[in-house]
């Protein structure tokens, strides 16, 4: 019953806080802080006890079950990390916007629905978890309820429900030919024997499913909700929509491919080879577009679907080594992109500044936030000891060894050029910030906010840090 007391708390206790009245907005930050941090220690204990639940059962084979294995684990501490951190810096952030109860209520919903997806033992129900993720965030994307918020909470949302019911086709069949009891297991619970026959249907409805899924996170053809939602939602909103949230589509995939139809099914196949290829686009893509960006949101937004494709890549491999890669990179980039929006949630709060050319000397109004900027961006990039470099390094070493030919190199090669591109469009953004020239004209006020903001985004960087440095070792301890 652990399981459903972490995911149900902050649900509830969120939804309770919003709704009582407070005598100030500081008191109901203050009950906000106290459901972060419960919500954060119950997860640590479930991290370390782990446990296993089933709810209900629809029929003899189809649960409704949660169980935290070592996948799950890696996942749930990023989720962990980040909603803790963002939580923390929106309480000053959302301080001068409305309808922040609201805001809130859906904020530790969706942290619910994400600590679910989780620990989620099935298909069923990681699916079923999936959509309240999705549903439970549409709301913090259209929150200032403009015309454009609208309109980018609803683009986010027909794209997501269109790409679920996309995977949704790979469930079912995936289930039809699984063997008895379909629960998630290393290499997959397909039966051979009913599947015989079938393969290129199944073929196609994991593929299907691979890119349905995708959608949630960025890849291609599926990518367009991402810069469309993340301009216009609030900062924090941006930070986990980017840094976790889009990764919710990278872990049902991971249990769709080696827990559920195997990796085995798809190796060699054109499935394997479509995905690679969807992966080494998606990056090139995103990394080209957001070096044309100028606001510096949307900048961000399509770096992250270049990075989340990093992901996408390192499994289509279908190697440990790539798995591992990958985790390590779900981690750093979502504490590097996570620091990178709320960094850019400071220059619009603090200075109402959204736009790159207009950074010029913000490095001597705001030093910290900006140092911050800086090794979120050599991360990114891949510049050692920072996350960012341990996982494009694993995703590197996995393609040399996959034994493909050409596959082996074309990754590789894929992701210099995008390193490069990383570099163009972030790095001259902080040397500009903290070095303007004789000749600009720079206001030299201190401007930094306060501890509520700059706090969460140190140790976003240090969680970056950390992986950098003791990334394999944090892997091996949870068992993978």
């Amino acid at each position: 019953m652990f399981i459903i007391l972490t995911i149900l708390f902050p649900v509830i206790a969120g939804i309770l806080v919003s709704c009582m009245k407070a005598p100030s907005y500081r008191a109901r930050c203050i009950r906000y802080a106290a459901v972060s941090l419960v919500s954060a220690v119950l997860g640590i204990i479930l991290i370390f006890i782990g446990g296993s639940i089933t709810l209900f059962s629809f029929s003899e084979n189809v649960t409704f079950s949660f169980m935290l294995d070592p996948i799950g684990k890696v996942f749930l501490s990023t989720v962990l990390i980040l909603y803790t951190c963002t939580a923390f810096y929106a309480f000053e952030y959302m301080s001068v916007e409305a309808y922040q109860p609201l805001f809130f209520a859906f904020y530790y919903i969706s942290l619910g629905a994400m600590i679910a997806v989780c620990a989620s033992a099935n298909l069923v129900t990681v699916y079923f978890c999936f959509e309240m993720a999705t549903l439970s965030t549409v709301p913090m994307v259209l929150h200032e309820r403009t015309k454009e918020a609208v309109a980018a909470g609803m683009k986010y949302l027909f794209y997501s429900v269109g790409g679920a019911l996309m995977g949704l086709f790979g469930v079912f069949l995936v289930y039809f030919y699984g063997m008895a009891g379909r629960e998630f297991c290393e290499g997959g619970f397909l039966d051979a024997a009913s599947a015989a026959g079938h393969r290129e249907i199944l073929l196609i409805a994991v593929f299907i499913a691979i890119v349905g899924f995708g959608t949630k996170a960025g890849m291609y053809p599926m990518h367009g909700w991402l810069p469309t939602a993340h301009p216009i939602a609030p900062a924090p909103a941006s930070a986990l929509l980017s840094g976790i949230i889009a990764k919710a589509g990278v872990i049902v995939v991971i249990r769709l491919i080696y827990y559920s139809v195997g990796p085995d099914f798809i190796r060699g196949t054109w499935v394997q080879y479509a995905w690679m290829g969807l992966a080494m686009l998606t990056i090139l893509m995103g990394s080209t577009m957001a070096f044309l960006q100028e606001n510096m949101k949307k900048r961000l937004a399509y770096s992250t679907v270049s990075q989340i494709s990093y992901i996408m890549l390192a499994l289509s491999m279908l190697s440990d080594q790539g798995v591992r890669g990958a985790l390590l990179h779900v981690v750093s980039h979502a504490a590097s992109k996570g620091c990178l929006f709320l960094c850019a949630g400071v220059f619009i709060y603090k200075l109402g500044k959204r736009r790159v050319d207009e950074l010029t000397g913000v490095g001597l109004q705001m030093p910290v936030v900006m140092s911050c900027f800086l090794l979120a961006s050599l991360s990114l990039v891949g510049i050692p000891p920072m996350g960012g470099f341990l996982s494009k390094w694993e995703i590197a070493m996995s393609s040399v060894s996959n034994g493909m030919g050409v596959l082996s190199v074309l990754p590789i090669v894929v992701l210099l050029i995008s390193a490069m591109l990383t570099a163009g469009y972030l790095l001259p953004v902080a040397f500009k910030a903290f070095f303007p020239g004789r000749d600009a004209s720079v206001d030299r006020e201190k401007k930094e906010p306060t501890h509520l903001m700059t706090v969460p985004m140190i140790l976003l960087c240090c969680t970056s840090l950390i992986m950098g440095i003791f990334g394999v070792s944090i892997l091996n301890a949870v068992g993978l």
